[in-house]
């Protein structure tokens, strides 16, 4: 994808000064096109035409002065900020770099190879924000990351490619950050063509499949909407083709005008007839002399289609659409990228037109991208993914083979050393002809074309070295068809998404006169985990048939992808078989993704490599511990982007994993982002924290934790009891109807609501650490010893609603009465004396004390109690529970999500809790005691006040600021009234500062002695568990 949008560009270049550029560009050609100097920079070493190249390009031709000269803007050698090493040159601002330049010699032929070296100093310096590489041949530019650029060939560069190197590295341009204005600019323009080419394109897409349905009614509507897709995937590839010069320009458009021309001549013919005719040319070629010639491309796309091509088809419609769509230039201004977005938003139409079909509701919230858990990956997660998979695998054959383009560019070779160097090629280029790449879930194909783009590269590099050999490259012919067709494959259950991937294919690799691949034996429909036609029908799929090609060599060299996110619960069809087949791995509430990266890694060969963005949920949860345990004997690397989310549209938490059939490492290498800034790129040299697990020593739980944390961890495990072993742990109680069971206490005492069948609720926002917020309602318990006719005011209230209750799921089975509560819970656990009270999701621990038998509705809290004869006291895991260090320590046991962590049973039960003496347990204790106790007094104080301003102003409902005073001072405190139509008079305002000032000082007194007694108490437990100062200082500055 180009760095610009080419409207953009062009607005930008017409304010550029062309006598300027003129002017540079004569001094460009004399020394950059000189044959003698091209030959002298070829046969220079990289340090000896480093500052001479700077002087020259940056100097004498772009305007920069040099230092040492007064007020200089371009060093040498500028030094990392964070270590020792240094950039080969920058250019600077106000002193700053804004740009480094990383060179070496024209024997570095791969400018990709120091691409990661480049970036690390940009990296180290926080100003920067374009990158430079060059090895005196060619020149890349980069914004900001490198995940795209703009490429360079100095020795042949033409005036129009010189206007842009001009427009991007000019002194004054570059200084004033121009070539980052285009790019914000190109991309507000990108996201402005997609959203338009979006509607229009649907709206053809809609319109022709209901002018279909009415003028062809005998035909069934969905198989109608399908035809339409492939209608509308010839007329883009032919908008394409008439824009990229493979076709004569306005074809379309120059049909649509000569049917108008035939109609006016008394020689009607439908339209349709028109570009039907065009699509067998398209199919079978046009042998016409000239420009109107028309090469056959087919591939399939244009076969003859007796239903496509015998629909009838409205004129007008097809005359409106076509033009408005052929008015985009898909060669500059609608690229592969825009087009994926596309493809990628049509497949939710699908979903739309069969619940039409059936008469049914659409739900927005579960199209088909949802349903199927499809989401379109940006262009920096799969380039990373390719990059870390098939790329690492060319390095690897690279070093097998001994391929190092620094030896094609030095000086004259012998005959034999000619013969050597052109045998590594063939070796290397003969290996790359066969590689074989898979994505199982292929979506739209964005992991495909990702691959394409990578293994077209690779050819280009060879073709490169091998002009470096003989003087001129023996260029593979249809290189690209070879690619499709041999190294490329991909499957997915969704028909429309195959063949979408496969018009994006084509439009990334069709030329002018070059067939196109035919991708029916690559890219093909079916359900990738089953192979079974009784449980899959027609989707059933067998690896090793479909692709024999494959599995005799062993499988793929590489799988890579963004399997489905489907919880398999909903998948009930399927559930049983996926038991039996998966049995490593099955636990039974699994997610689709864990049999997909199950499959994926099977169907690798010896040597193959794994790589795909998916789901971070699996790294903690409890029903991921038979994946983990195979993942243990596979696993390379997870890069866990924690709470950032890459893709827009999903509220999915993602990880990047690799993975290796056979892995020869002892350890598996885990990275996880921890930078504030939203994730653009991925660099693990920044934001990332990092640790590795010993693969040997590792069950089905992954504590990630590096070795001086694993320390600590240890040591907190040392003489301690499991926190379930002392504890019953319970989750909160679910109605099903929380609208019905819960209701105010003003309410229930009007209603005279017998007090039995009442319990004070709980919910999760209402706990902070210590205490909790009283919420001011009741929860109606109802459970299977509920006799309702002995509670006659309850019974006549839970009467009124006793169609809603008895169509509840399994009230409605007839498994439990239509009044109980869906999940009554243990009831006499949430009658206990004591017990604590924790969210079931929060940032930071936050365990609260009760006494009084709260309950709850909703499920969103877990409550501990003791279990009979053990020697803790309650407040002494209360004290434990909210301490900094094990708080520190459930960030490596509970699962995250997002920002926040779940407190589940299962980890919660595996919190290590000291086992002391009661003497001193007790000490603790009464620290708890005085905490809880000017807890509540700050409580009291605040909901006074709060009490006060909404009694004296009427004010029904604070806002949450009001609500939260004391952080307020007194001006923002006026503003809350005032926002709640409150207006105070000059003396009020004297009198109430007076009073809230006073009020905020008792409130800050008191957080200060809770301050106080919190570290005292976080000292208590550092002691108890045997904690170092170094091993404090880690725990309280998140170190090591």
């Amino acid at each position: 994808m180009p760095l610009f949008q080419s409207s953009v560009l062009k607005k930008y270049s017409s304010a550029q000064d062309q006598s300027l550029i003129t002017t540079a560009y004569d001094a460009y050609k004399t020394y950059f096109y000189n044959p003698l100097i091209q030959e002298n920079i070829r046969n220079s070493k990289e340090e000896q035409f480093q500052e001479g190249f700077l002087r020259e390009m940056f100097v004498n031709i772009l305007g920069y002065t040099i230092n040492p000269n007064p007020e200089y803007n371009l060093t040498t050698e500028l030094k990392n900020i964070k270590d020792a090493k240094k950039t080969d040159g920058a250019i600077l601002k106000d002193g700053k770099a804004l740009a480094v330049i990383e060179l070496k010699g024209t024997d570095t032929k791969d400018l990709d190879k120091i691409r990661d070296q480049a970036f690390n100093y940009k990296n180290n310096q926080p100003e920067c924000v374009f990158v430079i590489t060059s090895n005196f041949e060619k020149l890349r530019f980069y914004i900001h990351n490198a995940v795209d650029h703009e490429e360079f060939h100095l020795f042949t560069l033409s005036r129009e490619r010189f206007e842009l190197l001009w427009l991007l590295l000019e002194k004054e341009n570059l200084l004033n950050r121009i070539p980052e204005k285009i790019k914000t600019e190109s991309l507000l323009v990108e996201e402005q063509v997609t959203k338009k080419l979006y509607s229009d394109y649907s709206s053809f897409k809609q319109d022709l499949w209901q002018d279909m349905v009415i003028k062809n009614p005998e035909v069934d509507e969905l198989l109608l909407y399908k035809k339409s897709q492939k209608l509308l995937d010839r007329f883009l590839f032919i908008f394409f083709a008439e824009d990229k010069g493979l076709l004569p320009p306005n074809s379309i458009s120059e049909i649509a005008k000569q049917w108008e021309k035939l109609a006016e001549l008394d020689e009607y013919r439908p339209l349709y007839d028109r570009f039907k005719k065009y699509f067998g040319y398209m199919n079978s070629g046009r042998a016409i002399p000239g420009k109107a010639e028309i090469h056959a491309y087919n591939g399939g796309l244009f076969a003859p289609d007796p239903l496509l091509d015998g629909l009838l088809i409205d004129d007008q419609l097809l005359k409106k659409h076509t033009i408005k769509l052929s008015e985009y230039d898909f060669d500059t201004e609608v690229d592969t990228n825009i087009l994926g977005h596309i493809f990628e938003h049509s497949l939710n139409d699908i979903e739309n037109v069969r619940a039409h079909l059936a008469g049914e509701q659409v739900d927005k919230s579960k199209t088909k991208r949802k349903k199927d858990g499809v989401f379109y990956t940006p262009k920096y997660i799969t380039k990373y993914i390719v990059d870390n998979t098939v790329g690492k695998l060319c390095a690897e054959k690279k070093a097998e083979v001994k391929l190092v383009d620094e030896e094609f560019g030095e000086g004259k070779k012998s005959k034999k050393k000619r013969a050597d160097l052109k045998d590594k090629l063939d070796s290397y280029r003969n290996w790359l002809l066969e590689i074989t790449i898979c994505d199982p879930a292929c979506g739209s194909g964005a992991f495909l074309n990702q691959a394409l783009e990578f293994l077209m590269a690779e050819h280009r590099y060879l073709d490169e070295l091998e002009s470096l050999l003989f003087g001129t490259p023996m260029v593979l012919p249809n290189v690209e068809n070879h690619i499709l067709e041999r190294n490329i494959f991909g499957v997915d259950i969704n028909e429309e998404s195959v063949e979408i991937a496969r018009l994006s294919l084509w439009l990334r690799t069709a030329k002018k006169g070059r067939k196109l691949s035919s991708l029916s034996s690559n890219i093909k429909v079916g359900n990738s985990l089953i192979d079974d036609p009784e449980v899959a029908g027609d989707l059933a799929f067998h690896w090793e048939a479909e692709f024999p090609q494959v599995f005799t060599k062993g499988g793929f060299d590489a799988v890579i992808g963004n399997p489905p996110y489907v919880n398999i619960n909903t998948l009930p069809d399927i559930h049983d078989y996926l038991k039996i087949k998966y049995s490593e791995i099955h636990t039974g509430y699994n997610d689709l993704m864990y049999y997909f990266i199950y499959k994926g890694i099977d169907i690798i060969n010896d040597s193959g490599t794994y790589g795909v963005i998916t789901s971070n949920y699996f790294l903690g949860n409890d029903y991921a511990d038979k994946l983990r345990l195979f993942l243990n004997k596979h696993l390379e690397i997870i890069v866990n982007f924690e709470k950032e989310l890459v893709f827009e549209d999903a509220n999915v938490h993602t990880t990047l994993v690799f993975a290796k059939k056979i892995t020869k490492t002892e350890f598996m290498q885990f990275y996880t982002y921890n930078d504030n800034e939203s994730l653009k790129l991925v660099d693990l040299v920044n934001g990332y924290t990092f640790c590795e697990l010993e693969r040997v020593n590792q069950s089905n739980k992954w504590v990630i934790a590096n070795s001086v944390n694993q320390i600590i961890i240890n040591k907190i495990h040392i003489d301690s009891k499991f926190l379930g072993d002392i504890c019953e742990i319970e989750k909160g109680s679910t109605s099903g109807k929380n609208s019905v069971f819960t209701i105010d206490y003003e309410y229930a005492e009007m209603a005279h609501f017998e007090n039995e069948l009442l319990r004070k609720n709980v919910k999760n926002g209402d706990i902070n650490r210590y205490s909790f917020v009283e919420r001011g309602n009741y929860l109606i318990y109802t459970d299977n010893n509920t006799e309702l006719e002995n509670f006659p005011n309850i019974n006549f209230y839970l009467n009124q609603f006793k169609d809603e209750l008895s169509s509840r799921n399994e009230a409605a089975k007839g498994i439990y009465s239509w009044f109980r509560l869906e999940r009554p819970r243990d009831k006499a656990l949430f009658d206990s004396h004591e017990k604590l009270i924790v969210p079931y999701r929060a940032v930071n621990n936050r365990f609260a004390y009760d006494n009084q038998q709260f309950f709850n509705d909703g499920g969103d809290i877990r409550i501990l109690v003791l279990k009979a004869n053990v020697e803790f006291s309650m407040k002494y895991l209360l004290a434990l529970l909210n301490s900094k260090l094990l708080d520190w320590f459930y960030g490596f046991i509970g699962k995250s999500k997002g920002a926040s962590r779940e407190y589940f049973n299962k980890p919660l039960s595996e919190i290590p809790i000291k086992i002391v003496s009661a003497n001193q347990q007790g000490n603790i204790i009464e620290l708890v005691d005085s905490i809880m106790d000017v807890i509540d007094q700050k409580q009291k104080g605040e909901s006074s006040f709060i009490n006060l301003i909404q009694s004296k102003f009427s004010i029904e409902k604070p806002s949450t600021k009001l609500q939260h005073w004391p952080d307020l001072d007194f001006k923002g405190f006026l503003g809350e009234l005032k926002k709640a139509k409150v207006k105070l008079s000059l003396g009020e305002e004297a009198e109430w500062m007076a009073y809230f000032t006073e009020q905020k000082q008792k409130a800050l007194a008191l957080q200060s002695e809770i301050n106080r007694i919190d570290a005292e108490i976080d000292q208590l437990v550092y002691e108890l568990y045997g904690l170092t100062e170094e091993e404090i200082r880690i725990v309280e500055g998140g170190e090591g």
